[in-house]
């Protein structure tokens, strides 16, 4: 066995699993406007990229070192995901259309959640949109929560880039127009 090939083998692969991921990691960042996270990301994953790139280009004689690069890149996407999902950074929000309405929403309340109703129509009748934001760490529970006081419920998860905080309010006086 020849050592050599076996540890160019494994830096090609560790080189890969690491920048992979942390491309990942760097898409979500420019996706959730990160500006600082994203560069920082990007340059020290391209830095990382061209070394193990230059390596493989180096040795195109060993046919190994390509397949080590193939998978790095295949495992590190499998790790960049598994990591951003473990991070689970920033806010969602669920859209959960009920028939249970008010009732679902207190429920929902009594757990500590912040609930928005909307009244609506569907096919078969009135239904009612009980809005809910909530860290990405909480949006699981929430949504296991709302189908397990209602079976039948239908939920939408989606992220949010930005939230606003409320104004405080400092008169009671109307606007005129």
């Amino acid at each position: 066995m020849d050592w050599d090939i076996v540890l160019g083998c494994l830096f090609i692969f560790v080189a890969r699993l690491g920048d992979v991921s942390l491309d990942t990691l760097r898409v979500v960042m420019v996706i959730r406007g990160n500006r600082f996270w994203a560069w920082a990301l990007g340059f020290v994953q391209v830095l990382i990229w061209v070394l193990a790139l230059s390596t493989v280009f180096k040795n195109l004689d060993k046919p190994l070192y390509a397949v080590s690069y193939a998978f790095g890149f295949a495992c590190g996407n499998f790790l960049g995901i598994t990591i951003e999902n473990w991070l689970a950074h920033g806010e969602q929000v669920i859209r959960v259309f009920t028939r249970q309405g008010d009732s679902l929403a207190a429920r929902l309340r009594g757990h500590g959640y912040r609930v928005t109703v909307f009244d609506g129509r569907g096919r078969d009748g009135p239904v009612w949109l009980l809005y809910i934001e909530a860290t990405r760490r909480q949006i699981k529970d929430v949504a296991r929560l709302a189908r397990s006081m209602d079976p039948t419920c239908f939920y939408v998860i989606e992220d949010v880039r930005a939230v606003s905080t409320p104004v405080a309010v400092t008169s009671t006086t109307p606007i005129s127009p």
